[in-house]
């Protein structure tokens, strides 16, 4: 069937194929048969239709595109599909910071009012923290303490609002972008001359609504700003005219000030001018507002989940809705292990528990006090037999070496090139594959990254050494356990007793002497031993120092006083490296643990591969300058990337 040239193809979108397919059409019309499109008027004309064509379907492709979550790209569709959801998107959060505030003062009771503000100085910049509700403390003894109050970095804003039920336009809204909800209250006076107040909370549960119901609802808008907005009366309590709405909230900084750590108390609080602040927790938990990206991961999943926590996967969505600042979350029940304050992560089940690790955006752990209030914020959402626990993310290190055999007639790059491109390769697979929970270190997929950094590298062989830190607690006799989760290289009782065995650790002192320094080796038969070095030759003061589970990966320390840490990479520390050779290469986290490449420690060397510039096993014969010969007879072995229990 002949193709009818005179008609106008639409489906290519792009500027330059509408042109063609325009110049196309009118070609092959018998008025434009002989005119030249390219020097003519007609090429401006074909332009401006052409550009025509080309911004109308963009528009058309970007509604169509909007009308749906996943693949709308404007934040404000984002945020009006989740609404649509029933998912509430994350504002902007302020760095929280703990402290103990004392007043030296004999009366019997003090209030600190919401808004009492203060300082902190994070890299030269000073920063106001303030607290976000009137707080009473009564006299004990001659002080008033106001025990673990949380302080908020920024400014404590209170916006009013007259109820005018004519202003059609009227909101209710945080005019600041940067506004951070979870510290909002809001409040209803009854009128300017009424001054009596009514809380009013959020609504989480429609369905547990009436018409009386004191509660707010809150919607992210245009700008990045967040409105509330009440009720009609049915669904729950409406306004009536004259009301005041008072909106008291604060305006952060977002991250900047995480960190802060020490801070600066006001001239006076409720009059008291003799003010001790100490601090409890460091500030954390500023984040930026959730992203489109975020928003488009959890809020199907907070749908799904119902508004209850039943499974891993639900708790995963709460965690990341409650918690700004998650980057990664673990999630395990009672049943698949549990954990103690004195022996950490275990195998053992403990029914009744749900087991919850995150890994925050900012590095660090969860303070308790954070921990405290998410285990609060996830109760109205959990099935009431079960006990949510807040658990701190461990990272294992994994520190490589690394040889490269590279051909160098292939190749215009040095050696100590060559190593700087490889180093480059680690770096980005330990940032792309590692790092987060369940997320295996896959030994092979690393070598066959490291073969392609460059097409002269030939082979390599990289070895694998598992290690981890702990915090020992000074001059106190204290157990310790490192769990490993990951079979250590034993392959028969008493292996390489002599020189080690597998384990090593960095250095510390013992029992208040600060003269000899210690290390942990093992035995090769299940005895953690600690030595001090005398003359280049181990000297063992202790054993039984501990015990040694090869095929659990467990590492148990016996009660020890260690009185100070030495050195770890060349730095003062406060905490003591213990390394192991794995039983394979291929380690997997579980549960709250996570896989990390120590860049520091890990080398790479490059060298020449003789077999590729010289072949195997062949002799050259040379002239000499004085009409001799010298005969060089190169034996070439090859090497595997597989190594053997000889090496170790």
């Amino acid at each position: 069937m002949a193709v009818n040239e005179k008609r106008l193809k639409v489906t290519e979108l792009d500027f330059d194929d509408i042109k063609d397919n325009l110049k196309i059409f009118l070609k092959n019309q018998n008025q434009f048969k002989d005119y030249d499109f390219e020097g003519s008027g007609m090429n401006v004309l074909l332009d401006t239709l052409a550009y025509n064509t080309h911004y109308l379907a963009f528009n058309t492709n970007m509604v169509a595109n909007e009308m749906f979550l996943d693949s709308s790209s404007l934040r404000s569709s984002t945020v009006s599909h989740a609404k649509a959801l029933g998912y509430e998107v994350t504002s902007s959060r302020a760095p929280v910071a703990t402290v103990n505030i004392t007043l030296s003062t004999t009366a019997s009771t003090k209030t600190m009012p919401a808004g009492t503000a203060f300082s902190a100085t994070v890299d030269g910049t000073s920063y106001q923290f303030v607290t976000i509700a009137d707080v009473t403390s009564t006299n004990i003894g001659s002080a008033v303490n106001f025990d673990s109050t949380s302080i908020y970095e920024g400014t404590y804003v209170t916006s009013k609002y007259l109820v005018d039920s004519s202003d059609i336009d009227q909101r209710f809204i945080l005019t600041d972008p940067r506004s951070d909800t979870s510290t909002l209250t809001v409040k209803v006076q009854t009128s300017a001359t009424d001054t009596s107040t009514t809380t009013y909370t959020k609504a989480t549960d429609i369905s547990q609504l009436t018409a009386s119901s004191t509660v707010y609802f809150l919607q992210e808008i245009e700008a990045g700003r967040f409105e509330v907005y009440f009720g009609d009366g049915v669904v729950s309590a409406g306004l009536s005219d004259g009301n005041i709405v008072q909106l008291q909230y604060v305006v952060t900084n977002k991250t900047a000030a995480n960190g802060a750590s020490v801070f600066s108390s006001p001239s006076s609080i409720d009059s008291v001018t003799g003010i001790t602040v100490t601090t409890v927790a460091a500030a954390s938990g500023g984040a930026e507002p959730e992203s489109i990206n975020s928003i488009k991961l959890n809020a199907p999943l907070d749908y799904a989940a119902q508004g209850r926590a039943v499974t891993t996967s639900d708790y995963k969505t709460y965690v990341r809705r409650l918690f700004a600042n998650t980057q990664a979350v673990s999630v395990w029940g009672g049943e698949d292990g549990s954990y103690d304050t004195s022996t950490g992560v275990s195998s053992t089940p403990e029914y009744g528990k749900v087991f919850i690790s995150i890994k925050s955006t900012t590095g660090n752990n969860l303070t308790q006090v954070q921990k405290n209030n998410l285990a609060n914020d996830l109760a109205p959402f959990k099935v009431s037999s079960v006990t949510p626990v807040i658990v701190d993310a461990e990272t294992t290190f994994l520190i490589l070496t690394t040889t490269i055999q590279y051909d160098s007639s292939s190749t215009t790059q040095s050696a100590s090139d060559l190593e700087a491109l490889v180093n480059t390769t680690i770096s980005n697979y330990n940032t792309s594959d590692l790092q987060t929970f369940n997320a295996p270190f896959r030994h092979s997929k690393l070598l066959g990254l490291i073969d392609n950094t460059d097409t002269a590298i030939l082979n390599n062989t990289t070895t694998v050494t598992m290690a981890k830190l702990f915090s020992p607690v000074i001059s106190t006799a204290t157990n310790y356990k490192l769990n490993f989760n990951n079979k250590f290289f034993n392959p028969h009782s008493g292996h390489n007793s002599a020189t080690g065995g597998v384990i090593a650790s960095t250095g510390f002192y013992l029992n208040n002497v600060t003269t000899t320094i210690y290390f942990f080796d093992d035995d090769g038969a299940g005895n953690l031993r600690v030595y001090s070095v005398v003359s280049g030759e181990r000297v063992y003061l202790d054993s039984t120092a501990g015990t040694v589970d090869y095929v659990n990966g467990v590492i148990n320390i016996n009660s020890i006083i260690i009185t100070a840490v030495g050195e770890v990479d060349s730095s003062s520390s406060s905490q003591i490296r213990v390394t192991v050779i794995p039983n394979s290469y291929d380690v997997t986290p579980v549960r709250n643990q996570i896989l990390e490449i120590d860049l520091t420690n890990t080398s790479v060397t490059a060298g020449v591969d003789a077999t590729a510039t010289t072949g195997v096993g062949y002799t050259t014969t040379t002239s000499t300058a004085a009409g001799g010969t010298t005969t060089t007879t190169t034996t070439v072995t090859s090497t595997s990337s597989t190594p053997s229990s000889s090496a170790y």
